[in-house]
């Protein structure tokens, strides 16, 4: 197995990059995230995974060893290929995508191209506790960097009330308040609304 490959780049897009490494070149697909990362590097290394199917062995690379691990959390998914995976993981940052998946953010990653709901919540139910628990570079709690209307929303649903009545009704706060930066008066207002 080629755990990364370290050397000149040769030829850098957005969805492949070329890599000389000893005389020998390697072709890797990488997401966008990944290029942002070394689209200003002459050389640099990029860590890899070699998937093999039937009809083709493809390698991906990756900036960030965390990247890596997401990325093979999302092909452990049923119904998630590496296309798909690549695609989420260039949509979206992925700390921003293990938050999503932790959170249960479904309309977050049904933004996502060729991610329909049905994709997102199965995605959901299949990696949320795995990501929750504790991880190198992927250990992120429920609560960290959320929004008012996000913090407002989970404390509603753990006082008992159904996430759909929830969003509605911080939406309403929120519509009619637009200045409110405290989630305690979002959480109170939105109470005298349901």
């Amino acid at each position: 197995m080629i755990a990364f490959v370290r050397g000149q780049f040769v030829l850098k897009t957005p969805a492949v990059v070329h890599i000389e490494a000893n005389g020998v070149g390697y072709e890797l697909q990488i997401s966008l995230h990944t290029y942002s990362h070394i689209q200003a590097l002459d050389k640099g290394l990029l860590y890899t995974h070699l998937h093999i199917k039937e009809d083709a062995h493809t390698l991906y690379g990756f900036s960030e060893v965390a990247e890596k691990e997401l990325f093979l959390q999302l092909l452990s998914v049923s119904g998630v290929g590496a296309a798909t995976a690549r695609m989420m993981l260039s949509s979206l940052k992925p700390d921003e995508l293990s938050r999503a998946i932790v959170q249960g953010n479904i309309k977050q990653l049904e933004s996502i191209k060729g991610i329909g709901k049905k994709s997102a919540e199965r995605i959901v139910l299949e990696l949320k506790d795995k990501l929750s628990k504790s991880k190198p570079g992927l250990n992120i709690s429920p609560l960290i960097n959320n929004t008012l209307e996000q913090d407002a929303l989970n404390a509603l649903i753990a006082l008992g009330i159904a996430r759909a009545a929830a969003e509605q009704a911080i939406q309403r706060v929120i519509k009619a308040e637009p200045s409110l930066s405290a989630v305690e008066d979002i959480i109170k207002k939105a109470l005298k609304t349901i």
